[in-house]
């Protein structure tokens, strides 16, 4: 407990808690103002959310797949103030005792390897979870809601290591998670670390030409190759993960920081490339470029773009003309045939890394993670309507 209260500054904490619950608050009471259609699309986010939570438990284990949701689910509760999003979000956190991965010998602690277990504690898929203790710790200061996310994360940023995101995935787990905890520690060490890791990983992923990332090492140019002319794979999801990590780091970090200009600069190359990608249906194959390799609808790559693109939008970062057209037939996609009768959110590729055309992408395939992104979306896009 003492090392908890010589990190956190009680006055910055309180600032941001206040700040945080005046947004909250302006968010929530702005509904009344808000259009016809912002009001059918909130209308909308609770029916899917609703349908969600009655179907399956919030006692799930913390990892990506499962936390990925609770991010979207936050974002519910941000938008609507509704007690019942906020007492599941309670319910997870608790059942999993404020914790990703719980080894507590740091000489055994992971990263360099996909991991499940529990000495994976620096393997971002285990601590997207910190995401949502920060925000729940913002809404009450309780210190065992902030405790573990506090020792492995400074303990991360105390490394000499900038290899920790070695898969495009991981700048949606892990990245936004330093940018967010400097908002309750003020821990400028927080944010070097994040820029070195981010810049390690942009120089290890990031194609100039295309504007896209790949998802890893394994498929990067010309190891992988399209069965379009041999061209260039990116995976939709995993460009996803990327665009919608940049745009929850934009939002936590300070106006002037000095490193703001370097993300800013990649959302908006990523931005480009994406719009570039879409399909005439409104959504994103899970091939890029390629359609043909993995033909068909795709939910989760295309919830994270239309999330991230509205976000560019209605914080200034894109302009109107060139992509409300995109979000627009993007949403019409997310609406209309990505939501089922059951409000389930379907055609979400599964658990995978690669454009798979061997795996089955149908009306049926719902996963948490896909509804997570699917919710992220929906919230920009009834700000975008208000």
């Amino acid at each position: 407990m003492k090392s908890f209260k010589s990190i956190l500054s009680v006055a910055f904490i309180l600032l941001s808690t206040s700040i945080y619950a005046q947004e909250l608050m302006t968010t929530t009471g702005m509904q009344s103002l808000q259009s016809a259609e912002a009001k059918q699309t909130i209308d909308l986010i609770k029916r899917v959310n609703d349908s969600w939570q009655s179907r399956h438990k919030a006692e799930c284990r913390g990892f990506w797949d499962n936390a990925a949701y609770f991010t979207g689910n936050q974002a519910v509760f941000e938008m609507t103030g509704e007690k019942r999003y906020l007492d599941y979000a309670l319910r997870f956190a608790n059942y999993n005792h404020w914790c990703g991965a719980t080894e507590r010998d740091k000489s055994k602690w992971e990263y360099k390897t996909y991991g499940e277990g529990m000495r994976h504690v620096l393997f971002a898929d285990w601590q997207i979870c910190f995401q949502i203790y920060i925000d729940l710790y913002k809404l009450e200061h309780r210190a065992e809601r902030l405790t573990r996310a506090l020792e492995v994360m400074n303990y991360q940023a105390s490394m000499l290591e900038s290899d920790f995101w070695w898969w495009s995935d991981a700048l949606y787990m892990g990245m936004p998670i330093f940018s967010k905890l400097y908002t309750v520690t003020g821990n400028e060490k927080l944010l070097d670390k994040q820029y070195a890791c981010f810049k390690w990983t942009d120089s290890l992923l990031f194609d100039k030409d295309a504007q896209l990332y790949y998802r890893d090492g394994k498929y990067v140019y010309p190891k992988v190759k399209t069965s379009c002319s041999d061209g260039k794979s990116f995976w939709a999801r995993g460009d996803g993960w990327v665009l919608a990590g940049l745009a929850k780091v934009l939002q936590d970090l300070p106006k002037n920081h000095k490193y703001r200009s370097f993300y800013e600069d990649r959302f908006k190359q990523l931005s480009a490339g994406v719009a570039r990608c879409q399909q005439s249906g409104g959504y994103w194959s899970r091939s890029m470029l390629c359609e043909g390799d993995a033909p068909g609808y795709e939910t989760s790559g295309t919830a994270f773009f239309t999330y991230g693109l509205l976000w560019g939008l209605n914080n200034g970062y894109l302009n109107k003309s060139d992509y409300e057209p995109v979000v627009k037939k993007a949403w019409k996609y997310l609406s209309e045939v990505a939501v089922q009768p059951d409000y389930a959110i379907g055609y979400c590729q599964p658990i995978g890394e690669k454009p798979d055309p061997t795996r089955t992408v149908d009306e049926k395939s719902e996963h948490p993670f896909g509804t997570g992104a699917w919710l992220l979306a929906a919230c920009e896009y009834a700000r975008y309507c208000k």
